[in-house]
């Protein structure tokens, strides 16, 4: 973890958004706190990491998410070498999905 970004601010606002309760508050909270385009942006991001572990390919994730490639190797980068909390995301709400994609992985090797 970046221990810069471990700071009472940082904290206080990881405890407020861990207090919201629904997808309405979210949306209220967010709308709040973030420009729409910070939020486009941090919800863009948000999907190229699931598209790739989902296996898609940089261009697939760049024409169905506008993303720049520039953007997709860095949201890459993080899912590669950050501190896993993409990962920890994904598992909990994708389970089933994250599961198939690795036994097609697995299966596609063998045949190969």
């Amino acid at each position: 973890m970046n221990k810069k970004i471990r700071t009472k601010a940082v904290c206080n606002l990881f405890q407020g958004i861990l207090s919201l309760q629904n997808e309405d508050e979210c949306f209220d909270f967010f709308e709040d706190l973030c420009t729409v385009n910070e939020l486009l942006s941090l919800s863009q991001r948000y999907e190229v990491a699931h598209m790739l572990k989902l296996g898609h390919t940089y261009m697939e994730i760049a024409e169905e998410t506008g993303a720049s490639t520039a953007t997709i190797s860095r949201v890459n980068r993080s899912l590669n070498y950050g501190n896993d909390g993409y990962e920890l995301i994904f598992n909990r709400l994708y389970k089933d999905e994250m599961h198939k994609n690795s036994s097609s992985d697995t299966s596609s090797e063998e045949t190969n």
